[in-house]
Formats: C-alpha cells, sequence, structure tokens
C-alpha cells in the first residue's frame, strides 16, 4: 500500500474494486487489524489499532465478522459446527443458546436442513452461505466480504449480494466488500472504491 487515506463511513456498505494484486484484501487486513502498517496508522471508532498490544487488538478483532475469498471451512467440522466456531471461541454462551443461533443463521441463508452435514457435500454456492452464516454469527458491527461470489453463476451470485445486503441492513452494521464482480457489487454497495499496484484512486458514491 502506497498513501493510502480512507474515511469509511458506519452503517453503510462500502465496496472495494480493483485488478489482481491491487491491495484490496491488504487493506481490509489492515483495518481488521491482521496486519499492521510500516507507516501511518488504522483507527476504528478513533482508536489507533496499530499502536495497540496484541491483546487489545484481538479486541477488536473480535469485532469484526469475516468472510474469506476461499470460505476456509474446516472440513473436518459439520456446518453446525463450522458456523458455531467463532461462539465458542469468543463468546460466553451455552450450548443451548449457540444451537439456537447457530439455527437462526443456516435458517437465514437457507440452509435450515444442512447442520449435519460437511463441506465436502455441498455446492460451492452452499459452501460460501455458510461461511456468511458463520461470518455473521457473532452479530458483529463491523463486516467484512472478501470476493463473496468468486467461482459462483451469476445466478447464485446476485442472490449471495443480495443476501449481503440484508444483513447488512437488519443489523445496521459497518460492512467491507471486495469483489471482481462489478456490476453485482455496484447493485448493493453505498459507496465504492478502486485501487491500483497499492494507491487509491477513487472513493465515492455509488454513483
Amino acid at each position: 500500500l502506497e498513501d493510502v487515506t480512507v474515511d469509511i463511513p458506519g452503517g453503510g456498505l462500502w465496496g472495494l474494486v480493483g485488478p489482481g494484486a491491487s491491495g484490496k484484501t491488504v487493506l481490509v487486513k489492515h483495518v481488521a487489524g491482521l496486519l499492521t502498517p510500516d507507516k501511518g496508522k488504522v483507527e476504528v471508532e478513533g482508536q489507533n489499532v496499530s499502536a495497540m498490544g496484541e491483546v487489545a487488538r484481538q479486541k477488536i478483532r473480535s469485532r469484526f465478522g469475516m468472510l474469506f475469498q476461499q470460505n476456509a471451512l474446516f472440513d473436518s467440522l459439520t456446518v453446525a459446527e463450522n458456523v458455531a466456531f467463532p461462539l465458542r471461541r469468543l463468546t460466553a454462551l451455552d450450548e443451548r443458546e449457540i444451537a439456537e443461533r447457530v439455527s437462526e443463521r443456516l435458517g437465514r441463508v437457507g440452509l435450515a436442513d444442512f447442520g449435519d452435514r460437511t463441506p465436502d457435500a455441498l455446492s460451492g454456492g452452499q459452501r460460501k452461505r455458510v461461511g456468511i452464516a458463520r461470518a455473521t454469527v457473532t452479530q458483529s458491527e463491523y463486516l467484512i466480504f472478501d470476493e463473496p461470489t468468486a467461482g459462483l453463476d451469476p445466478v447464485t451470485s446476485q442472490k449471495i449480494f443480495d443476501l449481503l445486503r440484508a444483513e447488512q441492513l437488519a443489523r445496521k452494521s459497518t460492512a467491507l466488500m471486495i469483489s471482481s464482480d462489478v456490476a453485482g457489487l455496484m447493485s448493493v454497495v453505498d459507496r465504492v472504491a478502486m485501487m491500483l499496484r497499492g494507491r487509491l484512486l477513487f472513493e465515492g458514491t455509488r454513483d
């Protein structure tokens, strides 16, 4: 990244486009506190995340839900166990509450009867929906979606875009979405930015 300065407003869906290796994923990993900048700083609600120690930074990370580009599901766990994973790691909910939250999320993404299956028994679109359920199950105030429709057909892709937008609006969360599907992305975002070779070329409203 070179001289990237951007203010991402709260409560909306912010899109990020650009060719491969332009710095998109690197930027959102900095925002989520997964990477530390060599220069400059990253602030979340006025707190300088880049200057925090690991314990304080982990508290910031726990406020983010993230849908990874390759879904990052655990093959050895069932669908329900995958969705429950962040609840068991990050919350003090008991097993009954976890089961209720997982059931609600799977129903929300149209996979109510898929909890006992393993990821290898699912289609690409279904695995993506499991990733969405896991990313949103903690009801995080910040959401990051990295290439949520990669490898999906156009009809399934638009359903995923619409589902993510509905999730963001329902929670009034702040969401960042990277996508190579510019047309699909532009159908749901409030603002959009474009990167090239590590630089931010544009940031503004969808219009």
